[in-house]
């Protein structure tokens, strides 16, 4: 459906799960530098929805749920993150270009004779690389976006390793739990920091008291690095406490999924 808006085609808000007969969800696992074939894929599947729908159309108006690890989690936030006109920030078909482009810096690579010992001294002495370009480039990419923000509902999970815990990412829960109404930037950095690769990320956020809540986060991939199971369990998790986008919808309904 799209309507029309200052002389431009704008698609309406998809609407809730609980309206139609399935909830959608799109999961996208981890991998590094190989988020590259979940972005071909992507883009293959968005063209084939551009010509059923127009060139307006993207990935989250027609998935309920993204869900995404490590590198799919900064996959989900490409596709769900608003721009300035409430569109998603990132086309499919630019995803791939996107990794091609900054790989090299976020990985850079070491040659010479000496190269596999010096690889080998940094992953024993800490990790392999220091995150520093990646930081700063989510951080510019997804600026102060919040959880809360996204188009369409995204679940990320990431693992804390002072508590020893996974913790899940959920715009479900955001509004009702604001410790985990993080920025984006923080969510990607931290389920993105794959141990011995990258460094663990720490961030502050603060609960409905007021109270400060730290996180010591690293890759989502320890906890689950194919994020499906996780996304159809929050979904469950949400039609168990009645979500008013998922009511009437029956927890053990899996044939809507």
């Amino acid at each position: 459906m799209e309507k029309e808006v200052e002389g431009e085609s704008s698609r309406v808000a998809m609407p809730p799960p609980n309206t139609g007969n399935l909830i959608t969800i799109l999961t996208i696992d981890g991998g590094g530098i190989r988020g590259i074939i979940p972005g071909v894929i992507l883009a293959y599947l968005e063209s084939q929805l551009q010509e059923l729908d127009g060139e307006i159309a993207r990935i989250a108006d027609y998935f309920d749920v993204i869900a995404g690890t490590s590198t799919g989690g900064l996959v989900t936030a490409m596709l769900a993150a608003p721009n300035k006109d409430k569109r998603p920030l990132y086309a499919a078909k630019d995803i791939t270009p996107f990794y091609i482009e900054h790989s090299p810096k976020i990985f850079p690579q070491i040659s010479g004779l000496f190269a596999g010992a010096i690889n080998l001294t940094k992953m024993i002495n800490g990790p392999k690389y220091d995150g520093k370009y990646l930081h700063a480039l989510i951080k510019r990419l997804l600026g102060g976006t919040r959880l809360h923000d996204t188009l369409t509902a995204v679940v990320i999970p990431t693992f804390d390793i002072k508590t020893l815990q996974p913790v899940i990412f959920s715009s479900y829960e955001a509004n009702s739990k604001p410790d985990l109404d993080a920025e984006l930037a923080d969510i990607c950095i931290s389920t993105s920091a794959a141990p011995t690769f990258l460094p663990a990320y720490c961030f502050k956020t603060q609960d409905a008291q007021n109270k400060d809540r730290e996180f010591n986060l690293i890759d989502g991939g320890v906890a689950a690095n194919n994020p499906t199971l996780i996304a159809i369990g929050e979904v469950t998790k949400q039609t168990l406490m009645k979500h008013e986008d998922l009511f009437p919808i029956k927890p053990m309904d899996y044939g809507r999924f």
